[in-house]
């Protein structure tokens, strides 16, 4: 009992780890785009604001990013699908001992980088352009052209994998009594096969849309005048980023939520509409009295979806009213205070330090006592004084007379006197 419930235990951790793993990034961008400052970050929080959804809706080039990756994924889809399906069914029918090899090549794209897809889709189709004559403006250098052939070269087998896996549960005795009835392949193609494919058919669909919305490697070498919307998210994260793209993530996240919730909601309701038919009676079900449950009855998916879509249009509505300058001033006022109070410590720990510095240069000429030439304890005794090559002298010396000539105290007598070598030098010496 001990270990079942450890076991349970572990299994809810290890979920809750996965999931705030998975998760965790895009709970937090999302929040990050109802955040006032002008860089997406959460914490510290400061005033709720919608702002940024408007600034997502005024960007020109976030619209016309979306705009042409709305349409490369339209492009995308038929060809992919297209091309997947045709694949499929080749699989299915070519020589067995042909099926390994077709599937590998079928699967190669796959394999291959976006990088080199992309570079030689270029490289390809402006060989073909310039063999056929055609100006760099022609369709086949056309970026739009260029992004859905590079694009569909690998999603293409993408959509094959999942047709393939549906195409293989077919059964082939269907066609085949259609065209003992008289059917043509087409219209066993149409009325039957076709019909059977329809789901693979439209997971393939929003698998190629998807791969092709957000891919990046391929597209960054073809798509010439037409930037999807992950080229100006690159070019606009490289120039420094805003809320605004957390507001786009948060749209994206929503839609998508919406979506599962109701393909979720659907399936359930089909579920629940066939378990009732079954238990239904002859009797309920000749007079047309069965009771269907409804749309929200034991459906858990539907209930979500529906409180999903109710928060949705709450946050909508308290958009339009809400305003939130006055909050957004109040935390300005914040940070001047703050900014001025900072200021003002910096202020005091400088002059603080000044004073300490004053108070050190003051004791430095009182800790050292001065040295007169008599009391210099040095061997070289008063040379390095700062007056040692002036002329005054300091002390008893500057008292006592100087005397020219033989009276002079220097070895050299008056040979360095200022009129040694004038004519005045006999009337001086005889005057001495």
């Amino acid at each position: 009992m001990k270990t079942f419930s450890f076991m349970r235990i572990s299994l809810w951790v290890y979920l809750a780890i996965f999931f705030a793993y998975l998760l965790g990034p895009l709970v937090i961008m999302s929040a990050t785009a109802f955040n006032s400052p002008s860089f997406p970050r959460m914490t510290p929080w400061e005033c709720l604001t919608f702002e940024w959804f408007s600034a997502l809706f005024q960007d020109e080039r976030i619209l016309n990013g979306i705009w042409n990756s709305i349409l490369v994924g339209a492009g995308t889809v038929v060809l992919s699908v297209a091309m997947g399906l045709a694949g499929a069914l080749m699989l299915t029918q070519i020589w067995p001992k042909l099926r390994a090899t077709y599937y590998t090549i079928i699967i190669a794209p796959i394999l291959i980088p976006g990088v080199v897809i992309g570079i030689s889709t270029l490289v390809f189709w402006d060989r073909i352009n310039r063999m056929l004559g055609l100006g760099a403006d022609s369709w086949l250098s056309n970026g739009l052209f260029l992004t859905i052939i590079g694009q569909s070269t690998f999603i293409a087998s993408y959509c094959m994998l999942v047709l393939v896996a549906r195409l293989q549960r077919y059964d082939i005795a269907l066609t085949e009594a259609a065209l003992d009835l008289g059917a043509t392949h087409a219209q066993a193609f149409r009325k039957v096969l076709l019909p059977f494919m329809r789901p693979a058919i439209a997971s393939a669909a929003v698998l190629a849309f998807l791969a092709s919305f957000e891919n990046y490697n391929t597209t960054t070498f073809t798509f010439g005048e037409y930037p999807t919307l992950t080229i100006e998210l690159a070019q606009k994260v490289r120039y420094g980023i805003t809320p605004a793209i957390s507001a786009l993530a948060f749209i994206i996240v929503i839609l998508t939520v919406l979506a599962a919730l109701f393909n979720e909601a659907n399936i359930r309701r089909k579920q629940l509409v066939a378990d009732a038919r079954k238990k239904a009676t002859v009797e309920e079900l000749e007079s047309g009295k069965l009771r269907l449950p409804g749309f929200l009855s034991s459906n858990v998916a539907a209930v979500a979806l529906v409180v999903v879509a109710c928060a949705t249009v709450a946050v909508v509505g308290t958009a339009t009213v809400y305003s939130p300058q006055q909050c957004i001033a109040n935390v300005q006022e914040q940070k001047r205070l703050e900014t001025e109070l900072r200021i003002q410590e910096l202020r005091q720990q400088r002059e603080l330090r000044r004073q300490q510095q004053q108070e050190q240069q003051g004791e430095a000429p009182a800790q050292t006592a001065p040295s007169t030439g008599s009391g210099n304890n040095s061997g070289f005794g008063g040379v390095f004084a700062p007056n040692a090559l002036s002329g005054e002298e300091s002390g008893a010396e500057a008292e006592q007379p100087q005397d020219s000539g033989e009276g002079g105290s220097s070895g050299f007598g008056g040979a360095f006197d200022p009129t040694a070598l004038s004519g005045d030098d006999g009337e001086s010496g005889s005057s001495n």
